[in-house]
């Protein structure tokens, strides 16, 4: 996997360059990172690992955390020159049509993780090797990573990335996401700090 094409973009959140990787430059569904301007290579680069979530990301889907997220750590992001690296994963790595047929069975009562588990999946199907190799791309020997994931610390860690820090993305619950919330702090061990 390599680099593909890149541009700046003027974001909301100030100018980011968007660097496209992909294994061939005709893939077209490439997995992404948003490089703010002031980016400096180097041990303490706030960074975020986002998963898509096509439902959180872009329509402001309340049966999640995911867009929330994405927006605070964009945020963060911009005001201390991080990165956000976009994974191509969506719905814990089941895609959008299986994230669908989740959310019907979580409709009938199961919860995220036994829905994913009926259709055959695990819990969590997403990996991090690509963004190891984002990282390492652009020259990235540390992170203050943001997450509430302990098993990202970890995955990344065993691949050789220095976590100098996690900062915490807590967002609010709502009565569409509580019980979704509860479910990753309780049974995938979030760092939610739920009550």
């Amino acid at each position: 996997m390599e680099r593909q094409a890149e541009v700046m973009i003027p974001t909301r959140w100030g100018n980011f360059t968007m660097i496209a990787y992909a294994d061939h430059e005709s893939e077209k569904m490439p997995h992404l990172a948003m490089v703010h301007e002031r980016f400096k290579p180097g041990a303490d680069v706030f960074v975020r690992i986002h998963s898509e979530c096509l439902t959180g990301d872009l329509w402001g889907s309340k049966r999640c955390d995911c867009g929330e997220q994405l927006d605070k750590a964009m945020q963060i992001a911009s005001e201390q020159g991080g990165v956000i690296i976009y994974l191509r994963q969506e719905g814990r790595g089941i895609g959008i049509i299986n994230k669908i047929k989740a959310y019907i069975l979580q409709d009938a009562g199961l919860n995220t993780i036994d829905a994913n588990i009926h259709l055959g999946f695990e819990a969590d199907e997403r990996s991090y090797e690509i963004a190891v190799t984002i990282l390492r791309d652009l020259n990235i020997s540390g992170i203050r990573l943001l997450t509430n994931n302990p098993e990202k610390i970890d995955a990344l860690t065993q691949m050789g990335i220095i976590v100098k820090e996690r900062i915490p993305l807590i967002i609010q619950p709502q009565t569409g996401n509580a019980e979704y919330l509860r479910t990753k702090q309780d049974q995938m061990g979030h760092m939610l700090d739920l009550k």
